[in-house]
């Protein structure tokens, strides 16, 4: 299968990041290249773009894409780890789109979906780490639940961990549907039937965060970026669910304004000066943008433009 990625809000990236000749920009989810072609395209092919991600067929199919492109250098990592894998480089821009992408939920295998049975894996970097059976054979009942209700909203968190428990103790889990069959067995089938989307869809989300550790890193990560852009220079950032464009719209005010000092104080004693200024609020797909592709209705893009002197 071809590794493909609808880049969703694309045209509003393109028009807050404004992309020029000799700009060096980085792509830290470089997913099927879509968002750094347009980039790349934009600087008219004289500039510098590093795609960075951690899926391995990401990178292979990338460097395919964009290899007419001189100044494209495709970078196997981790966007939490931006400043050991770009030393010493300075950006005009970056672009973080934290979605998972078609390829990888359309790939069986890969055990990111919820229609077929596949090996629980949902790693985005299948040459490290836990996989998902290890991580749900595993995990204790009272971190399940929280895990369930912080990076699912899962109404039904504390059943589907005792579920878990109990059938992992007759059999592991070892397929997408094992999990899937937790799912059915917590909530009861007149709840699953007004679901408006798949019961496990929220679990399996819970589950793959988990795995990738995709939260915990992030603000700070999110710090590193911003350090690492000039200055005028912007961050783009686009997210698919409350939990992570929550902790991008915090990280960003605290970066616009860090000051701890009392409110009332008269003047500021902390030291802590502004880095920048966020632009354009949350912003969501246009109307011609939602009908064409499904995927942009839940993504919310947030970009931070750094000062001049931070």
């Amino acid at each position: 299968m071809a590794f493909h990625h609808i880049p969703v809000l694309l045209s509003e990236v393109l028009e807050y990041l404004d992309p020029k000749p000799g700009d060096v920009y980085a792509d830290g989810t470089l997913g099927g290249g879509g968002h750094s072609e347009a980039i790349l395209k934009a600087m008219g092919g004289d500039g510098t773009l590093y795609g960075i991600d951690r899926d391995p067929a990401a990178i292979r199919a990338a460097m395919e894409r964009l290899e007419a492109y001189p100044g494209f250098h495709a970078v196997h990592g981790n966007f939490h780890d931006v400043k050991t894998l770009l030393p010493g480089v300075r950006l005009s821009g970056g672009l973080l789109d934290l979605g998972v992408s078609s390829f990888q939920l359309d790939t069986p295998a890969r055990g990111f979906s919820y229609h077929d049975e596949a090996p629980l894996d949902m790693r985005m970097d299948t040459t490290r780490g836990m996989t998902a059976a290890e991580y749900v054979n595993t995990v204790s009942e009272k971190e399940f639940c929280r895990v369930l209700r912080e990076y699912g909203d899962e109404k039904w968190a504390a059943r589907i961990a005792q579920i878990l428990i109990e059938k992992r103790e007759k059999k592991p889990l070892e397929t997408t549907l094992d999990l899937v069959a937790v799912v059915d067995a917590a909530i009861p089938k007149a709840v699953r039937r007004k679901d408006e989307g798949h019961p496990a869809r929220r679990t399996f989300q819970a589950v793959r965060i988990a795995v990738n550790d995709e939260l915990r890193p992030l603000e700070q990560a999110l710090s590193d970026w911003v350090d690492l852009l000039l200055p005028g220079g912007r961050l783009a950032v686009i997210t698919f669910h409350s939990v992570e464009d929550r902790i991008v719209k915090l990280a960003f005010r605290k970066f616009q304004n860090p000051c701890t000092c009392p409110p009332k104080a008269p003047i500021c004693t902390c030291g802590k000066k502004p880095r920048g200024r966020t632009v354009g609020g949350a912003i969501k797909a246009g109307e011609e943008e939602l009908a064409e592709n499904s995927r942009a209705h839940s993504a919310t893009l947030r970009v931070f433009v750094k000062g001049e002197n931070a």
